[in-house]
């Protein structure tokens, strides 16, 4: 959570998609001075960010953004939750749209411990992939790199990418050494 903390500037105005629990924008509002909202399907979700006092929206994130104008956000934080949603591509265009910017992260299906597990012939199962892949709610894959190459196709500028490993981040190979891809996005 540090190190996507520290990419947030104090005072911004959030927009946490698939915000779970609150706890992440529970710690901004709190500790940065933030404001905004999460979205959020889930009941027990919601209740916990009620609980939270997080400010939180009952929403389909498969039904778009179209309720927030264009910037209505300086940062749209779309945290594990593309690879859940069926079309990534108009996600990412209303993430950079409704926000100045974006920070996206996903599993990063190209780590070596998955290579390795889909080079003995199984899907991989990990910390950052828990589930067998006939019960996961990941309806897709990607890696660090393909990331790149989609925004590069749908004119979206990177202005920071790396990797997170524990907690920590990876500047160095992070398509390889990382389980998870982060992105710092902003429409070009």
């Amino acid at each position: 959570m540090k190190a996507i903390l520290d990419l947030i500037a104090p005072g911004s105005r959030v927009l946490d998609l698939g915000c779970g629990s609150g706890a992440l924008l529970h710690e901004l509002v709190t500790y940065k001075g933030c404001s905004g909202y999460g979205i959020e399907l889930d009941d027990a979700n919601l209740l916990a960010c009620a609980e939270r006092g997080v400010n939180v929206l009952q929403l389909d994130l498969e039904r778009g953004l179209s309720m927030f104008k264009d910037h209505s956000f300086d940062v749209v934080l779309q945290l594990q939750t593309l690879q859940q949603v069926r079309h990534a591509e108009a996600m990412l265009r209303e993430t950079v749209r409704v926000g100045r910017r974006g920070v996206v992260s996903f599993p990063n299906f190209a780590h070596w411990p998955n290579r390795l597990q889909v080079m003995a012939g199984r899907m991989p199962v990990t910390r950052t992939l828990p589930y067998q892949w006939y019960d996961t709610p990941n309806i897709r894959v990607g890696t660090h790199a393909d990331f790149a190459l989609l925004c590069d196709r749908l004119g979206i500028r990177v202005l920071e990418s790396f990797g997170l490993r524990d907690g920590q981040r990876v500047d160095r190979w992070p398509n390889a050494l990382a389980p998870v891809a982060l992105f710092v996005i902003e429409k070009a």
